[in-house]
């Protein structure tokens, strides 16, 4: 494999990676006070900046509602005529495996547990109303605001790159319409390092989250006690997937994977659909839909500012933040799959196949979990409560007609699926790093990338728990939240500026036929 330094951004290269290290090996080192700062900088940022991410998340779908049904949703994302890159089942494949990672698997199963124990709105704990909010909160965490935020940024980036014609995957490129040459400097690169880090923390999160659920399956499997060791192995096992993805690129690692764990999905969600509580799964799904649609406003606005139950700011702006941390990486990410498609297709799109599969994983696995619990056939929130969520995901599981194998398909999928996620950053990470990628970054920077996501990881589950990597979500994804207005006012200002030049040139064409005409005449 040949090392070619000459593209590479040395910079945001350097910057990138040493900060990592100093922020992960304090950590590493003393992980106890390393939690206590966590914490506090958690309190200080939700308090005084929450409502902030809860603006900016509700104000992502009235933007691209705007942009999809105006003129601006039939700008075309290459030359007129040409084919898309891939198929529409390989393109929604690998934006949905891209986008969730194994965390959908693990808060679609066992999200609703928390909420039917501290409800919103005041409502009484396991009630019957909290049981009915309970499974109709995750799938709006999930749901169109989330692939709202996604695809946000993806507009500048993919305008730039196939309507521009720029071979620059750089976030601080796609903020030059506001910002000017200063992106050239120590502004762009603060801009791409945010990025990077932001990427990083949110990959943190979601491999934090995944791989204590993967390693509860392996013990499940074959009998081999789940400890802290077991989960670096998992972790190291993922790392080297994903490795090996990125490495052989879009065409054939990310797209066959992605391909693969979609098949294992159905495989998965079908299983637990038939042989699981079929009709309460059923029920509990429609009217999960019906609560959504009756007070989607108000659950994008909820902010609790006299009763303070700590829903919100626990829950939907931890949620806004895990997506606006990962915004710039997958709308880099759709926006290098998306050739060959309009703005609108590549909006509706995202938001409609995301949505749609997010809302099959919560309502089948989290409805079927909820059923166990409020029928006493396995005391779900018990196990929780004691041995924590990836016990109580297993137990779920097991209740299941051949608990084996339905755990070993469960336990392969959520494996894939982080490999799927994190080959993509990867791509993404090595993309940023690049002055310029004509068709794929350099392997030897995607590899170097998809090993130096593990380290963060590590660091957080040595330090432990749900709430530091929550945390490091909600902290990461502050400095972004202004970014992406940025891209989002880029995105305008390139699309007028050009169909101001187009107006120009046509004006003088005509001027120089009715000059030529007269001359003629």
């Amino acid at each position: 494999m040949k090392l070619n330094f000459k593209d590479i951004d040395k910079p945001t290269f350097i910057a990138t990676f040493v900060i990592l290290l100093a922020i992960c090996i304090p950590l590493m080192i003393n992980p106890v006070k390393g939690s206590i700062i966590l914490n506090k900088a958690n309190e200080f940022t939700i308090n005084n900046f929450g409502v902030f991410y809860i603006w900016v998340a509700f104000a992502s779908v009235i933007f691209l509602a705007i942009i999809a049904f105006s003129s601006y949703g039939d700008i075309f994302l290459g030359d007129q005529g040409e084919k898309p890159r891939f198929s529409d089942i390989s393109w929604a494949s690998m934006l949905f495996c891209a986008g969730i990672g194994a965390s959908v698997m693990y808060w679609g199963s066992i999200e609703w547990a928390y909420y039917y124990q501290a409800p919103p709105f005041g409502i009484a704990p396991k009630s019957v109303e909290a049981a009915e909010w309970a499974a109709a909160y995750g799938i709006f965490h999930w749901g169109i605001t989330a692939w709202a935020i996604y695809i946000v940024p993806a507009l500048p980036i993919a305008y730039l790159y196939y309507v521009r014609k720029k071979p620059i995957l750089k976030i601080s490129e796609a903020c030059r319409p506001v910002l000017g040459d200063k992106v050239d400097g120590i502004l762009g690169t603060v801009i791409d390092v945010l990025f990077m880090f932001g990427l990083i923390g949110g990959a943190g999160t979601t491999l934090g989250l995944g791989t204590p659920m993967i390693a509860s399956g392996i013990e499940k499997i074959t009998g081999i006690t789940r400890n802290l060791t077991m989960d670096l192995i998992v972790l190291f096992i993922c790392t080297v997937i994903f490795a090996i993805s990125a490495y052989s690129g879009l065409d054939k690692g990310i797209k066959w994977l992605s391909n693969l764990n979609l098949g294992l999905l159905g495989i998965l969600l079908l299983f637990v659909l038939i042989f699981g509580s079929t009709l309460f799964i059923l029920k509990m799904g429609t009217n999960s839909i019906g609560i959504i649609l009756d007070n989607v406003v108000r659950m994008n606005t909820y902010t609790d500012p006299v009763g303070q139950s700590g829903f919100p700011e626990n829950w939907t702006v931890f949620y806004w933040a895990w997506w606006i941390v990962y915004a710039p990486f997958i709308g880099l990410f759709v926006a290098k799959i998306s050739k060959g498609r309009t703005i609108k297709q590549m909006i509706l799109g995202s938001v409609l196949y995301g949505t749609a599969g997010c809302a099959l994983v919560f309502i089948i696995l989290g409805n079927y979990t909820m059923y166990l619990e409020i029928n006493n056939i396995v005391p779900i929130i018990d196990i929780l409560n004691e041995q924590g969520a990836p016990a109580a995901i297993m137990a779920m599981l097991g209740s299941l007609p051949f608990p084996k194998f339905i755990t070993f398909i469960f336990t392969l999928t959520a494996l894939i699926f982080l490999a799927t996620t994190f080959d993509s950053s990867s791509y993404s990470l090595a993309a940023v790093t690049q002055k310029r990628v004509v068709k794929d970054p350099e392997r030897w920077n995607r590899l170097f990338w998809a090993f130096s996501l593990a380290i963060l990881p590590v660091a957080l589950m040595l330090v432990g728990g749900l709430k530091p990597l929550q945390t490091a979500s909600i902290l990461v994804a502050l400095p972004l939240i202004l970014v992406m207005i940025i891209m989002s006012i880029s995105f305008v200002k390139m699309v007028k500026a050009d169909r101001e030049k187009n107006k120009s040139m046509q004006s003088n064409v005509k001027r120089l036929e009715k000059k030529v005409h007269k001359n003629v005449g």
